[in-house]
């Protein structure tokens, strides 16, 4: 009956959590899809963006970035790899950016200032995060450590109720 408790109470804070990350996305969504049509339509008159695949050199770096954005409709994937519309819209505004001269850093910044830290699909390895990339080995040499002594001291002891003879034959205890 506690392993059920206890499976109970995991599924319950995995769906609270989820809950509360989802209902930040669609927030922020909503709040910035028209923002991002706008900004798309607001490029400098004399700017020229050149079309995907005209310039190769762009498109890698907006495949690059696009890679590491994720999609606020599909949230699973990157806008690079998503079919949303805003995630093209997305990409639109990336490549916008980068032919006006902005870095790859300056281009991921605007987004970040835009959507908060979960935009990004690979944690950035600072402050509290640092949890995500540590306690993992933390845990796994902790485990290897605990068996390793454990392992030590069952083999020092033997089994109970054999000795071993000096021939290296097992023989039961009077």
């Amino acid at each position: 009956m506690r392993v059920t408790r206890g499976v109970r109470m995991t599924a319950l804070v995995l769906c609270l959590l989820t809950t509360a990350g989802a209902s930040q996305p669609a927030r922020a969504q909503a709040t910035s899809a028209g923002a991002d049509a706008a900004a798309l339509q607001t490029a400098p008159a004399g700017v020229q963006v050149p079309l995907p695949g005209a310039d190769s050199v762009l498109d890698r770096r907006v495949k690059a970035v696009a890679q590491r954005l994720r999609c606020p409709v599909c949230q699973g994937e990157s806008i690079q790899d998503s079919p949303a519309e805003l995630a093209t819209q997305m990409k639109g505004l990336v490549r916008e950016q980068l032919a006006n001269g902005r870095s790859e850093q300056q281009v991921l910044d605007y987004f970040l200032a835009k959507y908060g830290d979960w935009i990004l699909l690979e944690p950035r390895r600072s402050g509290l995060n640092l949890l995500l990339y540590w306690v993992p080995v933390v845990f796994l040499l902790t485990g290897g450590i605990a068996v390793y002594f454990v392992a030590r001291r069952w083999m020092q002891a033997g089994a109970p109720g054999v000795e071993v003879a000096p021939g290296g034959v097992d023989s039961p205890r009077p």
